[in-house]
């Protein structure tokens, strides 16, 4: 099973920056489709930013300009560079990866692993 860890949250002032990694690990060499989401308490978990297996970025609009996405040239950690932050950034960033079929690198639709979050804090 693929397990994710994220790493490098923290708290900072507003227009400061941070950079999130989520590092995977487990039985396989695939290049995962990876999502950050965020989660304020009280709130559903939204989505902020994804690169999919073919390397496909796309970014929420409300951080567009300010975050980026990339994956390591081994695809094993993704990390999100969030610029510009603001308080509304402000939340528990999640990891999320698609599952594959066991042996191979076809993704399992509906089916994710989750890592167990980072806090972000931007304070005004």
């Amino acid at each position: 099973e693929v397990q994710l860890v994220e790493s490098g949250g923290g708290s900072v002032q507003a227009g400061g920056s941070l950079t999130l990694s989520c590092a995977a690990s487990g039985p396989t060499s695939c290049a995962l489709d990876i999502s950050w989401y965020r989660q304020v308490p009280g709130n559903e978990r939204e989505f902020v930013s994804r690169v999919d297996s073919a390397g496909t970025i796309t970014y929420a609009d409300s951080v567009k300009g300010r975050f980026t996405i990339s994956r390591d040239s081994g695809s094993r950690t993704v990390s999100l560079r969030m610029n510009s932050l603001k308080p509304d950034d402000t939340g528990k960033y999640y990891c999320r990866a698609v599952q594959l079929y066991d042996g191979t690198c076809i993704p399992i639709p509906g089916y994710y692993y989750w890592g167990q979050g980072t806090q972000v804090t931007v304070s005004s």
